[in-house]
């Protein structure tokens, strides 16, 4: 028979006829109780109406044993069906999903029974396949998130690397170069000094090239030396009063300060953590680039203030300046970027630069944007005094 009949198939027709048969036999057995009856009741039985009544009960008595062999019959065929098409399927279906369970995705769930069985184990090797798919193309997946993390980190190490190369670079070169332009730059201004006016109008004028150019590289490598050195200096990490930085810092440009006429206020700043030598340089660059690019129409008004946010202090240099174009609010951070000529404002264009990398040796973030004072608004976050060190 084949797996796809259902149980109720299997065991219907055999039940209808023992059904039948049971009725035919049931129906024998009351005609003959209802012959005994007859035959004992009234008047008084005689010799033969006893005679055929013994015929009638030994009739009972063999459709009696008939119902009781039928009914043996059925309950082994029964069981015997549930045991091939329903116990066993089962059974070997319950091993198989247990295997199944603990990882052997890899063998196959029988698909045997009888049709509700068999749709069962085939709705579970079904199943099977499609979680032997997906494991698959999650273990796929996780290949290839480990073959991108393993690329990325190699080119961490390598950018890493690559930085550390470009930093020390940085450093050897322009500290090496000191030496050699102190030496151009004292050699052109003792021309200048000597035949200054002695010769005529072109050479005096190369000669001034000589030195202004001998004078802005001095600066440069200066700036370039600074710029390199940040988070190199090995110092430790300490609470720094920002109040106490910023005296000091105001009182070393005190006489660009009086010169421009600038007004520079704060409120209270806060104890941030960090190397006191690099915030004080933070704060100096953003003072003195309020001052550099003041309006020429009015005094310079530099703020600084200071909230809390989260567990970090945003910090804010606000001035009445000249302003930055918002569309080059990134530009301003990279190093010997500049947005005017040199001959209108002074400088190497290294600044804002030195200021993000300050902010993020120490773990914030710095931006720019316009200030409701019609000039510019340098934000940057630093870490609260007490928090565990970075450097």
């Amino acid at each position: 028979m084949s797996s796809s009949t259902s149980l109720r198939d299997r065991l219907r027709r055999p039940l209808v006829a023992v059904g039948a048969v049971l009725l035919l036999t049931v129906a024998v057995a009351l005609v003959a109780v209802w012959r005994i009856l007859a035959l004992l009741g009234g008047g008084g039985p005689d010799a033969t109406a006893v005679d055929r009544a013994l015929v009638w009960s030994e009739v009972v008595l063999v459709v009696v044993g008939i119902l009781a062999l039928l009914v043996v019959l059925v309950c082994v065929f029964a069981w015997v069906q549930l045991e091939r098409s329903v116990i066993r399927p089962l059974g070997r279906l319950a091993a198989a999903v247990r295997q199944a369970s603990t990882g052997a995705h890899e063998h196959e769930i029988p698909v045997e029974g009888a049709g509700e069985i068999a749709t069962l184990a085939s709705d579970v090797e079904h199943m099977r396949r499609e979680l032997v798919q997906q494991v698959e193309e999650v273990r796929q997946l996780h290949e290839e998130a480990e073959r991108a993390h393993e690329l990325l980190r190699e080119q961490t190490r390598e950018l890493e690397r690559s930085n550390r190369d470009l930093e020390q670079f940085a450093y050897v070169a322009s500290h090496d170069l000191q030496e050699p332009l102190r030496k151009v730059a004292s050699f052109t201004q003792l021309l200048q000094k000597r035949y200054g006016g002695q010769l005529d109008d072109r050479a005096d004028q190369y000669i001034g090239f000589a030195v202004d150019g001998a004078h802005r590289m001095q600066r440069l490598i200066q700036d370039l030396l600074s710029f390199s050195r940040v988070g190199r200096s090995g110092a430790d990490w300490e609470d720094v009063d920002l109040e106490a930085v910023l005296e000091q810092v105001l009182h070393d440009v005190g006489d660009r300060v009086s010169e421009s006429g600038a007004e520079v206020t704060h409120d209270p700043l806060p104890v941030v953590r960090g190397e006191r030598a690099l915030l004080a340089m933070l704060l100096m660059n953003v003072v003195s680039n309020a001052i550099k690019f003041r309006h020429p129409e009015r005094p310079p008004r530099i703020h600084l203030s200071a909230r809390r946010d989260g567990d970090a202090w945003e910090l804010a240099c606000t001035d009445n300046g000249i302003g930055i174009d918002p569309q080059y609010a990134e530009r301003v951070f990279v190093i010997f970027q500049r947005l005017h000529p040199k001959e209108v404002y002074s400088g190497t264009g290294i600044g804002l630069a030195l200021v993000k990398r300050v902010v993020e040796h120490h773990g914030g973030r710095v931006w720019v944007g316009p200030a409701p004072t019609g000039g510019t608004t340098v934000r940057w976050t630093l870490r609260t005094a007490g928090e565990p060190d970075l450097g």
